[in-house]
């Protein structure tokens, strides 16, 4: 990428049109990112596979997905694990993941995901660095331990072969990697969510599912602030330009 140009984000998007937290979505990687919201540019994947054309001189933003598991036998996500397989990993083409984003590329590099429900985590939780991710450019300045904001009930179960994890929780054994040799950094957890945006996420869910009880929510409980992992997304496209 130029250093003399400013950076054109393409946030690929595994959303409903009708999903409110799609426009929720693109604000927050837009405020992780500290730029305007036009510099990321959205498409939608769930209506089609982005060109390859569309894909050149970008940095790519993978997040969450509302209702959709990389699990699921939804057409689109399986097209979505073949075009990350083929156009991403294959070209190294500089990508962000998280979440919904992260389990994608699991798939997507030969690893495996679970549905773990005993397991979820929603809120914000404590993760702590493996040996790897005390060396890592970017996670060795978070770490030993820091807090981040999560949304997830499926998991990965086994990381690709030739990546390391980098960090961990007590209930989710990976939280983080990178592909080696390429601009490709992926999270279990959401970077580009502030607690305030989990909050107001979190709350959006509930209440389509009328089970909003304030005064006993040990998830609302649970949210903090976490500036150390929200500042990964812009260390991130300083490390790749």
């Amino acid at each position: 990428m130029r250093t003399n140009e400013s950076p054109q984000f393409l946030l690929l998007q595994s959303r409903r049109t009708t999903d409110p937290t799609a426009g929720h979505e693109h604000e927050c990687f837009a405020e992780s990112l500290n730029v305007p919201l036009k510099q990321v540019q959205v498409h939608n994947l769930v209506e089609a596979m982005p060109t390859p054309n569309l894909l050149d001189n970008k940095l790519l933003l993978l997040g969450g997905s509302g209702e959709f598991s990389v699990l699921d036998s939804e057409p689109f996500v399986r097209k979505f694990i073949e075009l990350l397989e083929n156009e991403v990993l294959r070209n190294k083409r500089p990508t962000f993941c998280s979440c919904f984003g992260f389990q994608a590329l699991v798939l997507a590099g030969g690893g495996s995901v679970i549905h773990d429900t005993p397991n979820t985590e929603v809120g914000t939780f404590e993760l702590t660095l493996t040996d790897a991710g005390t060396s890592d450019p970017l996670m060795a300045s978070l770490g030993p331990s820091f807090k981040a904001q999560q949304g997830h009930k499926d998991r990965a179960d086994r990381l690709p072969s030739g990546i390391q994890n980098l960090a961990y929780s007590e209930r989710v054994p990976y939280q983080a990697f990178r592909v080696t040799d390429a601009p490709i950094f992926a999270t279990q957890f959401h970077p580009e969510l502030s607690m305030a945006a989990n909050t107001k996420r979190y709350l959006w869910y509930k209440e389509r599912y009328g089970k909003v009880d304030v005064d006993n929510d040990a998830v609302l409980s649970s949210m903090e602030e976490t500036t150390e992992s929200t500042s990964l997304l812009r260390r991130w496209v300083a490390e790749v330009i």
